[in-house]
């Protein structure tokens, strides 16, 4: 300890006599009793399980709630956007190859197609990618569906 206190005035210095601090540090320790201490370290402890039980209890409620509501900022905020765009048309059998820009699509799902001359809602009932069946495609893929009306290169397909 006493060397620890060297090192400590050779660093900082020393202005004040030891006969100070200690008796500043006693007048400290006789301004805090040790039960009062005691009682407030007790109804801390108690005041912070209840926060934080609280805390717990409540979070999960409350992001439900936002996922929820997210989920439906986030359909339609997806519904805004174009799912796909058209990038060939094969009109001997009415087929269009579509290139999936955001999320994915099923069968089943409803098409909205807009471009120059081009509008008109369909559901789609088969899909295709490299002359295989699928159920799904997902961003990124290239994939072949059959179309009810002519559509052009560069046409946008809205997910409804």
């Amino acid at each position: 300890m006493k060397f620890l206190k060297k090192i400590g005035k050779a660093l900082f210095g020393s202005a004040k006599s030891k006969k100070v601090v200690k008796s500043k540090r006693k007048a400290a320790k006789k301004k805090t009793v040790k039960p009062a201490k005691k009682k407030i370290t007790k109804v801390s402890k108690k005041k912070a399980t209840k926060k934080v039980v609280a805390k717990t209890k409540g979070r999960p409620a409350k992001k439900k709630n936002q996922a929820k509501k997210r989920s439906g900022m986030v359909k339609a905020a997806l519904e805004a956007l174009p799912a796909a765009e058209v990038t060939h048309y094969f009109p001997h059998v009415s087929a269009a190859v579509l290139k999936i820009k955001v999320g994915e699509i099923r069968i089943g799902d409803e098409l909205l197609f807009k471009g120059h001359t081009t509008d008109f809602k369909q559901k789609v009932v088969s899909m295709q990618i490299d002359h295989q069946p699928v159920m799904i495609a997902r961003k990124g893929d290239d994939f072949g569906v059959e179309v009810k009306s002519r559509v052009r290169a560069g046409d946008l397909v809205f997910k409804k």
